[in-house]
């Protein structure tokens, strides 16, 4: 017997095909496919080119987990075959590729990582190495033939390439065709991706048609801009808030966005109401400050990865530091080897700052603290007494021991 599963108008139209969502194809047809409570199989693909899982993978995660909430078939695809290629998507250079070393150590802590979204009882994970790794050269062929070169080159970012006059390695041309028989391994109803993905998502559509599958639909999600707040969130800009993030460090970075991201922070990353995340919208713009809502935010994200108890703890711990201007209840130490220092050699045999020029400007800026006390010197000297605390910018602190 058929599994059918009950839909809710409102989670249809709210959560399922509008929030955080950028586009649909095709609209009418996943609408059709989603009130009629068939069961879906809905397709998912990471390539492990890094062993972390950032906040930006979880904008389609949690997509996902609003699907497996109403009892579809959620794919979680590691792309262990393809990372070997590298997705040419939003690159202007080829990616390096990754030894299937590499890709093993990245893989490691994926489920892990995954499983702090989804239900992995009820995910079906696989990996395309399943399919690629036995493909012969016959059947490479025959998937090829289905595309032609010209279509390759519509891609918006091999015609930059080719504007630009940089190389367009062949095999970058495959990753398209590799990604849309993915979904032909899979059966896949339905792809979800970031906007990045369209091109890819649409090659399954060419393809599966050639299978006897009626071609997939597709839904795009909001790309999410990392804490630089310019980029999309990326381990290749160094601009992540990753899943395995410390309580600390998670709220730590959520509080360093810019204030234009707050908004949609709450969005694609929470479960509060948009009629709440509208109302915190117009407090802003009516002169609220910014900083009470990223406080919440960064609550509400470190409660949900890490648990409340750890959120409040990081909240009363942020309040101190920043709020009350006192010293973290935990700081690290540094032990003194000599009686004094130039106050730019502490801070850099501290790991405060990279470099002695940099610890230079972090002084000249006004950003350096020695018992409480702005230091406003760059050449001082001062004495390394036990028990005293080194503060560096806001949020770097470390307590002298002898």
């Amino acid at each position: 017997m058929k599994e059918k599963i009950i839909m809710d108008k409102k989670v249809l139209t709210e959560e399922i095909l509008s929030r955080g969502v950028e586009e649909v194809i095709v609209q009418k047809s996943l609408s059709e496919k989603l009130i009629s409570g068939k069961k879906l199989r809905i397709k998912f693909g990471v390539d492990p080119t890094s062993p972390k899982i950032h906040l930006g993978h979880s904008v389609v995660l949690r997509k996902l987990k609003a699907f497996q909430n109403l009892g579809h078939q959620v794919i979680f695809l590691i792309g262990d075959f393809t990372a070997q290629i590298g997705d040419p998507s939003d690159r202007l250079s080829a990616r390096q590729p990754l030894t299937k070393e590499q890709i093993t150590e990245n893989m490691k802590l994926y489920k892990e990582q995954v499983g702090k979204i989804l239900d992995l009882k009820k995910v079906e994970i696989r990996h395309n190495s399943e399919w690629h790794g036995n493909m012969d050269f016959a059947e490479l062929f025959s998937v090829a033939s289905r595309f032609t070169v010209n279509q390759m080159l519509e891609r918006d970012m091999f015609k930059k390439r080719i504007q630009l006059r940089k190389p367009l390695w062949v095999h970058e041309m495959m990753y398209p065709i590799l990604q849309a028989y993915d979904s032909v391994a899979l059966r896949a109803d339905v792809e979800l991706g970031g906007t990045d993905q369209t091109f890819n998502m649409l090659a399954a559509r060419t393809l599966q048609p050639h299978y006897d599958q009626p071609p997939q639909d597709i839904m795009t999600v909001q790309l999410l801009e990392g804490t630089d707040g310019q980029k999309k969130m990326s381990k290749s800009t160094g601009n992540t808030i990753d899943l395995s993030d410390s309580p600390q460090n998670m709220f730590g970075k959520v509080m360093s966005i810019p204030d234009g991201l707050i908004i949609k922070f709450f969005t694609l990353l929470t479960d509060l109401s948009l009629k709440k995340i509208v109302e915190f919208d117009q407090a802003i713009k009516k002169g609220a400050n910014p900083r009470d809502y990223k406080f919440l935010l960064a609550k509400e994200l470190v409660a949900m990865y890490h648990g409340d108890k750890n959120a409040q703890a990081e909240a009363a711990e942020f309040d101190q530091v920043f709020k009350n201007k006192k010293a973290p209840s935990s700081i690290p130490e540094f032990k003194a080897t000599k009686s004094q220092y130039a106050i730019i050699e502490l801070i850099t045999e501290a790991n405060l700052a990279k470099s002695k020029g940099e610890a230079r400007r972090l002084v000249t800026q006004g950003g350096v603290r020695y018992d409480q006390k702005l230091v406003k010197d760059w050449q001082a000297v001062i004495k390394a007494g036990a028990g005293k605390v080194l503060q560096v910018g806001k949020r770097k602190f470390i307590k002298l021991v002898k």
